[in-house]
């Protein structure tokens, strides 16, 4: 039995309920209108259900039946369930990027908490930026606050062989344009990759954010390990419906959960985990949400000391996905495998500390997920880069491109746009060789806008026809967590807002050395203050609504590309709403 901290009389929603005056008359009137009496609301926590269901979200499509067991689960333990709809967006059909909207999705979760009578909040997530923009916002809120993860999608299949959402499309796509795959098999992959609701099923950015969310408290042990279709994603659903109202009780807010700790432990397990690169400016605006310091270079750090265990597409075995990362032990077996590398006494949302959700933790196939003894890869799955091309940063995935690009140098081919670009790779004509490095610019966080997941830029057709697989690419987008290859990403400041990826030149030379951590180009200091000079900045992609507000506040990638005035160092929260 939990331990009460709060009284009835001490829950938010009483505030709303409680008072024998007009305002809570309507209040209560509204309730009953809605065919809910007294006996559901009085001395009981009021729980919204945050949930991202829709019919244009594939991977969140089952989310319509989770919510129902969520409030079963809230039910038994004693609270009112209310189920609240909020913007839900995809990477599978929200163009020009989802990263577009994360903010706004963060904006609306932090004002619904703070505008309605809810003591906690279940939040339905999944999706690539759903994760990230759900807990940045219930962070800001304050409100005690659970994560139900939508899980991942079963395995793909295609004649016989396991497809993986994402890594299996761009291989593919490669073969196709390369002439070795027909078009009934083209037609047979796209049918089977993809074979049911969930996020993708490789470490792709929605099974990365889902697992920061984890290792950083705010799921139920093993939750986003689950597959989205596994029966067992059903009682993990009531289970979240059940702790929250436990959560409500004990007054488990956020800011005891989301500590320094809690955050290095996330990021040592994305490393762990073969992560996305786009956890890199997620993970920094979920810390900076919540109050805590971390920057490019603590990312970088922890990469170089945290070996690769999580044996699963892309960076490991093309054979093994996230069913069988689940059936190997998921997330807690790949916890407890880090033994001291994280903070065992962190305490998560069951109110205990983080090693009792995962001390002894099974491993039931050690190729699957590794011990430290074996890794992977030797170091984690990003690296941050700096020079005279990225003073800020920029990010790459050390194990998913050959080695021989961790020392490069060649001359650049820059594109200023991705038609522009598209157009001269499929040009079997196009001067270029296994050495050049690919450019694209004009991508960033207001370039794209909104920072497109463009950074895993096709091979050029002729290479692909001579053998080749792989080459250095730049540029200040980000790229599909699901993606891989010698991509350098999230070149910040960007391009557009006259970052020095703006003044380099087709046929300059670029140099990169991994182990150095350097990214330059080889442009004398006098030649490059000309170009400056001459330099004029683009037209603002937007002169009005969303995006006009966005491209006067986001920040830069290095930042986590969150909007000056909603991080925890701008200012005080609103606090409670007024009730006259």
């Amino acid at each position: 039995m939990t331990e009460t901290k709060k009284t009835a009389d001490q829950l938010r929603s009483a505030r709303w309920f409680a008072p024998d005056d007009l305002r809570s008359f309507g209040h209560r009137s509204r309730m009953m209108q809605m065919g809910l009496g007294p006996e559901d609301w009085e001395g009981r926590p009021v729980i919204g259900i945050l949930n991202t269901w829709s019919e244009m979200n594939p991977c969140h499509l089952h989310f319509r039946d989770r919510a129902e067991d969520v409030k079963k689960g809230i039910a038994q333990a004693g609270g009112l369930g209310l189920e609240i709809p909020t913007i839900s967006i995809d990477e599978s059909f929200t163009k020009p990027t989802s990263m577009l909207y994360r903010n706004m999705i963060a904006m609306e979760t932090e004002e619904t908490i703070r505008s309605h009578p809810l003591d906690g909040v279940v939040l339905m997530g999944g999706c690539d930026k759903s994760t990230p923009g759900l807990t940045m916002g219930a962070i800001s809120a304050g409100v005690p606050f659970i994560f139900l993860p939508a899980g991942p999608m079963l395995r793909g299949n295609y004649a016989g062989r396991s497809l993986g959402s994402g890594s299996d499309a761009w291989k593919f796509w490669d073969e196709r344009r390369a002439g070795t795959i027909s078009a009934e098999e083209w037609v047979g992959v796209e049918g089977g990759i993809a074979r049911s609701y969930g996020h993708c099923m490789t470490m792709g950015t929605a099974s990365t954010m889902t697992a920061i969310a984890e290792a950083m408290g705010l799921t139920l042990p093993g939750a986003t390990s689950i597959p989205a279709a596994d029966a067992g994603h059903k009682r993990m659903s009531a289970s979240c419906g059940r702790r929250i109202v436990d959560m409500v009780w004990e007054d488990l807010t956020p800011d005891k959960i989301i500590t320094p700790a809690a955050v290095q432990n996330a990021a040592t397990v994305a490393m762990a985990t073969g992560c996305s690169t786009n956890a890199v400016v997620h993970l920094l605006a979920m810390a900076r949400r919540a109050g805590v310091a971390l920057e490019l270079n603590d990312l970088d750090a922890l990469g170089r000391t945290t070996p690769l265990i999580a044996n699963i597409r892309p960076l490991g075995s093309s054979e093994y996905l996230m069913e069988d990362f689940y059936f190997a032990g998921g997330l807690r077996a790949l916890m407890d495998q880090l033994g001291d590398k994280l903070d065992r006494t962190a305490i998560t949302c069951t109110g205990k500390p983080l090693e009792e959700g995962i001390a002894g933790a099974p491993v039931y196939n050690d190729d699957v997920i590794r011990p430290l003894s074996n890794p992977v890869y030797k170091e984690g799955s990003l690296a941050v880069l700096k020079g005279n091309l990225c003073p800020n940063g920029a990010v790459i995935k050390p194990a998913a491109c050959d080695p021989k690009f961790h020392r490069h140098e060649g001359p650049a081919l820059v594109f200023d746009s991705y038609p522009e670009m598209k157009a001269a790779i499929d040009d079997e004509s196009l001067d270029v060789t296994p050495d050049h490095v690919l450019v694209l610019r004009n991508a960033g966080p207001q370039g794209g806008p909104g920072m497109p997941e463009w950074g895993m830029l096709p091979m050029p057709k002729a290479l692909l026809k001579q053998g080749h697989r792989d080459m250095l690419r730049i540029s200040d987008a980000r790229m599909s967590g699901t993606s891989y290859g010698a991509c350098i990403l999230h070149v910040a400041p960007e391009s557009f807002v006259g970052g020095p990826l703006a003044l380099l030149k087709t046929g300059d030379i670029v140099r990169m050395d991994l182990e150095a951590r350097t990214l330059d180009m080889l442009v004398g200091e006098g030649e490059l203050a000309t170009r400056r000079a001459a330099w004029k900045a683009p037209e603002p992609r937007f002169e009005r609504g969303w995006g006009y507000m966005f491209q006067r506040h986001v920040g830069q990638a290095d930042q986590g590309c969150d909007f000056d005035y909603l991080t925890a160092a701008f200012g005080q929260a609103a606090g409670e709403p007024d009730i006259f």
